[in-house]
């Protein structure tokens, strides 16, 4: 198992760490998370052109025909800099569906999404706030009626589509629509984080035969493995945020001094620093290795996935609560980044799959029901 990071990835992280912090310092970051939209469409557009929306699409298809390290690369990086994006969301997760669900309608919207002309939501989880098949009260028939509400969609506001997992005759069904077609409204939820979630709304809204992803009935099917992806790109993102936790903190224990000396002298800051270390270290590594099994297509890569979220989201956690003991008041100020990376690990640690989903998983790959 080899997990040193090919020419082609050190180049893509170099590339991310000179842009991502020039473009999307701290008080941008704070700034965006109070804008309507929520990330800069400028930086995006200039994402685009460094081809990171196409990561994972096909070269023909107008992408650059990416690997699972290439996502964890950069999503690494843009947990780092705590950079706003709906790269995961479209990119990642929808992307990987698209490409798996083929078809005329996916395979036109792929190269527009490589450019990050479009972007695409995707709306799965309801009141229950699971992703399982049995929480999907929505229900989908194509052709038919689409009535009822999604929950927890994120960038619904700026989704030129939107991917709808819902309930039919065959079993969940995914569908894609075009989010300006007729009753599809975008309601903002609060958050605490200040990501964009919204309540979606189907009101009457026609679903024809060519909307279907894959097959009808299928689309758990289709979409498990979009997720489990997701699942590993926001537990890279949370170890990049938890890495910039633990800069921030040895950059404060150097300088800030107490007794006449700086705290990074006292053997409490330093086991607290020397955790925080371990934590961050051992969540990359569970995370780089999961990459490896999905690449390889090893048969228990998804509980792999699984672990590694569970484990990347408690280690991140830790590090940022870890990290405002070290900072003291200075790391609860809002003028602080330190309070924009904890907002952001907690949200990573239940988008895609919370602990509890995830392991349910990693029990039934052991044989435990």
């Amino acid at each position: 198992m080899d997990l040193a990071l090919s020419p082609a990835q050190q180049l893509l992280q170099q590339s991310a760490r000179t842009l991502l912090p020039r473009r999307c310092p701290p008080e941008r970051v704070q700034a965006l998370a109070l804008d309507a939209r929520g990330f800069d469409a400028e930086l995006w557009k200039e994402i685009a052109t460094l081809g990171w929306p196409g990561l994972l699409i096909a070269p023909q298809q107008g992408g650059s025909g990416g690997t699972v390290g290439d996502v964890v690369v950069l999503a690494e990086e843009l947990g780092h800099a705590c950079v706003p994006s709906p790269f995961i969301g479209s990119a990642v997760i929808a992307t990987t569906a698209l490409s798996a669900a083929g078809g005329r309608r996916a395979a036109s919207l792929l190269p527009r999404l490589a450019l990050g002309e479009r972007i695409c939501a995707l709306a799965a989880l309801e009141e229950s706030g699971r992703l399982d098949p049995d929480a999907m009260g929505l229900r989908v028939e194509a052709p038919g009626r689409l009535t009822g509400r999604k929950l927890f969609v994120a960038d619904a506001h700026a989704a030129t589509d939107v991917i709808v997992l819902g309930g039919g005759a065959a079993g969940p069904t995914a569908v894609l629509l075009p989010m300006d077609r007729n009753g599809i409204e975008a309601h903002p939820l609060e958050s605490m984080t200040g990501d964009k979630l919204f309540e979606l709304s189907f009101r009457d809204v026609e679903t024809r035969p060519d909307d279907v992803l894959g097959e009808p009935g299928a689309g758990f099917t289709l979409l498990a493995p979009a997720y489990r992806l997701g699942a590993l790109a926001r537990s890279a993102e949370m170890v990049g945020a938890a890495q910039r936790v633990l800069d921030l903190c040895l950059a404060h224990a150097r300088v800030r001094r107490q007794g006449g000396r700086p705290i990074g002298g006292y053997q409490a800051v330093q086991h607290a620093c020397a955790d925080m270390f371990r934590d961050v270290e051992s969540a990359r590594w569970l995370v780089w290795e999961s990459a490896w099994k999905l690449e390889a297509a090893r048969p228990d890569a998804p509980a792999a996935v699984a672990a590694a979220k569970v484990y990347a989201a408690d280690a991140a956690l830790r590090v940022a609560r870890r990290g405002h003991q070290v900072m003291g008041a200075i790391g609860y100020c809002e003028e602080h980044p330190l309070h924009l990376l904890h907002k952001r690990i907690l949200a990573g640690s239940l988008d895609a799959g919370d602990a509890t989903l995830h392991l349910d998983a990693v029990a039934r790959s052991i044989g435990l029901s």
